[in-house]
């Protein structure tokens, strides 16, 4: 599918025959969203999609995940009128920060930072990354918002897999996702197709 054209008929989760599948091999992702980002209309309706369970909640702020999170973030964030907040990898912010350790898909060991001028007790927010494997960034996000006193309204994310992790999420926190439930086996067992390829 061209990457920017429209469909007639724009059915729910039209936009993810747009994603792109892992050409490089495992250590790299399986699957790629990121192509539907240059889709306006793809764009519009995938923000559209994650922010329906949403509609009813008071949002205050959304903070987005480095790096892919930023975007989508900042989607959900003009389309709500609301401001946005980056949750950074450690080391690249020249303020205060707040940081929290993590490990990621791979199980290597990392850090995300906060600054701390903007959370605060009674802020609602919205958590948005692109992806959510293991749940450990996102995991890592929701501490680091919910330890400066702000509450979690919700995580949203174009995938959100049935990992130990994704379950929790799906478990503790309102969520929202753009795989509709028939594809939700397929996106996992890729996922772990995946994970099995890059552990060996």
């Amino acid at each position: 599918m061209d990457a920017l054209a429209v469909p007639t008929d724009r059915g729910k989760g039209w936009y993810l025959s747009l994603m792109a599948p892992n050409t490089k091999g495992p250590t790299f992702a399986w699957l790629d969203p990121s192509r539907l980002y240059c889709n306006s209309q793809a764009l519009s309706d995938c923000v559209k999609d994650l922010l329906y369970p949403f509609q009813k909640e008071a949002i205050d702020l959304v903070v987005g995940i480095d790096a892919m999170g930023f975007i989508l973030g900042s989607a959900v964030a003009t389309t709500l009128g609301k401001g946005f907040l980056a949750i950074r990898k450690a080391g690249h912010l020249c303020i205060q920060t707040q940081s929290q350790e993590y490990s990621d898909y791979s199980g290597r060991e990392k850090m995300v930072e906060v600054r701390l001028d903007v959370l605060r007790p009674g802020l609602q927010v919205l958590i948005v990354d692109q992806w959510i494997e293991t749940g450990g960034t996102m995991k890592a996000a929701i501490k680091l918002v919910e330890r400066q006193g702000a509450t979690v309204v919700g995580v949203a994310a174009v995938a959100i897999e049935n990992s130990e992790g994704g379950k929790w999420i799906k478990e503790k926190y309102k969520h929202s996702h753009c795989i509709p439930e028939e594809l939700q086996s397929q996106i996992d067992k890729q996922y772990l197709d995946s994970f099995k390829s890059f552990a060996s």
